[in-house]
């Protein structure tokens, strides 16, 4: 629990000055660090053809968006497959199949990193440290910029319209401000290099030195051969396997991108040796979404947003991670000795826990213990975690689909007091609800769907427990697919074609839409007149308000997939409490 403590003080001592920094960034402000980015900046962008004063419609920060994922993708899949055939790989790693390399490749061009693969046994060290840490780099900044240019067009967009002459590109023009006409939301070129060059990478050097100085590899060489103490483990030899690991894992911590340069993730003490690394990790995990709910305040100019966004996530937050820690360290099922398989012992009960709560409330999904060993209720809980998506979610991700639950929270408490829903003093429509509501509706179609034809069909199921626990690893992990997320119940034998070819698909769809419909809802309402406020102005930003949009929050995700929690970790936990429960 002192930990827990520790880790959100930190989180809100470190997260305020950075979310301030941020948004300066993001704004464009003026900087005494201008001497050292301004020069690489304008060569990144000389490369893409683009400058910082060109803005874009909101189908235009779209289509730059998905070209770029498009170009990013065919390259990392390329490399997967021919890895062999390509420098740095010293171990002599071979090709990956294409069904696992195409999961791969989307998982982490998707911010999700789910692995189906052992990261030490099936990755050289090029496609470890340029494709997969590049892309944990890069993909973070790439949905910070989508929130942003969303932010911005809640607010009406960068102060005038878009307009576009015969073959040209979207010109930034303050000077015609028509109703209806498309609103400037951004450059996402622009977005996407000053967040990357000024604030993830340098934050990710940091924490890399942290890392290493603990003991964390980092290095090019080849693993060393070691005779295993143990003469009855039936090896002569065995290679420890190494690398740029300290990297690797400051970025997928701090990108909340998630998995491991190890199969076991950082509960292998190489990645992740001492009590203070384990800090460090646990508190990168949440650094970022925190510093962006501070984030919002100062890039809006509304410091009572920040209130708002902080004050729900951190309700939400307190509530997860304490079921969590009470249900694996203090709860009726804590002694069973069938729940030790698996365990991280070297933290504890209450630091798995902790770690498990916060990887799950974000889109982290990184593990220092085996979440398929977790007591049923812990693994419940960190379901409900993933389907909510925003307690404080991915990094943009997460604020992203905050602002949906916020615009939904908007419309109905509208209706309920009879006031016609406006946020920010723009109404919120039909066309943006009906946006939204598909949205809210794709994912229990595509959850329970999936879920229902895997566990239909065991032949597909290729889990370890075909009981009650076998329903929640089904659900665990395409749910982890489509909220971005990468952690899993690793009892699933889920490196088969078609694990791999249904998760790209949840992976696509948990990802794009959930970026993509905020920013065309935003970049509608931006068009719209700014209705002044007045007396009957619904008042967002107030403790009632958030408890609303918390219920809402509670109501969508958590209620309406009950039946699938009580048949899986809920009916878990009463058969091994010893309470009589029907099978499945």
């Amino acid at each position: 629990m002192i930990e827990a403590v520790l880790v959100l003080v930190l989180a809100v001592a470190l997260g305020w000055p950075l979310g301030r920094y941020l948004a300066g960034v993001m704004r464009g402000d003026r900087s005494r660090l201008d001497t050292v980015f301004v020069p690489v900046e304008r060569i990144v962008y000389k490369a893409l053809g683009t400058s910082p004063g060109r803005g874009m419609s909101w189908r235009g920060y779209a289509k730059a968006f998905l070209l770029s994922n498009l170009a990013l993708g065919a390259v990392v899949w390329v490399m997967f497959m021919t890895q062999a055939w390509l420098p740095l790989n010293p171990d002599t790693i071979p090709n990956m199949r294409w069904d696992t390399a195409l999961h791969t490749m989307v998982s982490f061009l998707t911010n999700t990193n789910q692995q189906h693969y052992s990261g030490q046994a099936e990755l050289s060290y090029l496609s470890q440290g340029v494709a997969i840490v590049g892309l944990q780099v890069v993909t973070p900044m790439m949905g910070l910029a989508l929130v942003v240019a969303t932010l911005r067009g809640l607010f009406g967009g960068r102060g005038g319209a878009v307009r576009r002459e015969a073959g040209a590109q979207p010109v930034f023009a303050a000077a015609r401000m028509d109703e209806g006409a498309p609103r400037d939301l951004g450059n996402f070129w622009v977005d996407v290099t000053r967040a990357t060059l000024r604030f993830m990478l340098p934050l990710c050097l940091l924490w890399s030195v942290l890392l290493a100085s603990q003991g964390v590899p980092a290095t090019l060489q080849g693993g060393p051969t070691v005779v295993p103490i143990d003469a009855s483990a039936g090896m002569a030899e065995q290679k420890i396997p190494l690398g740029p690991v300290a990297p690797m894992v400051a970025a997928k911590q701090l990108g909340t991108n998630g998995g491991g340069w190890y199969g076991p993730n950082s509960s292998v003490p190489l990645e992740n040796p001492t009590p203070f690394s384990n800090l460090l990790e646990t508190l990168a995990i949440i650094l970022i979404p925190v510093s962006l709910t501070f984030m919002a305040g100062a890039f809006t100019g509304r410091r009572r947003l920040t209130a708002l966004v902080f004050g729900s996530m951190l309700l939400m937050s307190i509530v997860s991670g304490g079921a969590a820690i009470w249900s694996e360290g203090h709860s009726g099922t804590t002694a069973d000795p069938a729940l030790m398989e698996g365990k991280e012992v070297r933290f504890g009960a209450d630091a798995s826990a902790l770690w498990g709560a916060l990887t799950t409330q974000t889109s982290n999904g990184s593990v220092n213990s085996m979440h398929d060993s977790e007591a049923p209720l812990t693994g419940g809980v960190f379901i409900a975690n993933m389907l909510i998506n925003s307690i404080w979610g991915g990094v943009g991700c997460g604020l992203q689909q905050f602002l949906v639950y916020l615009l939904l929270s908007v419309f109905l408490a509208g209706l309920m007091t009879g006031r016609t829903p406006e946020l920010f003093g723009r109404k919120i429509e039909a066309p943006e609800v009906r946006l939204l509501a598909l949205l809210i509706l794709l994912q229990p179609l595509v959850l329970l769907g999936f879920t229902a034809v895997t566990v239909a069909v065991p032949a597909l199921t290729g889990n370890s427990n075909p009981g009650f626990h076998g329903i929640s690893q089904v659900f665990y992990e395409y749910t982890s697919a489509f909220a971005n997320n990468g952690s899993g119940f690793e009892g699933l034998g889920d490196a088969t074609p078609w694990w791999n070819l249904t998760c790209v698909l949840l992976l696509i769809l948990g990802r794009y839409p959930a970026l993509i419909v905020p920013l065309a809802v935003a970049g509608l309402m931006a068009r719209k007149r700014v209705a002044p406020e007045g007396s009957g102005t619904l008042r967002v930003e107030t403790p009632t308000f958030a408890l609303t949009l918390i219920a809402l929050v509670v109501v969508l995700t958590i209620l309406q997939f009950m039946p699938v929690l009580v048949l899986g970790p809920v009916a878990e936990h009463l058969a091994l409490t010893g309470i009589p429960v029907a099978g499945p």
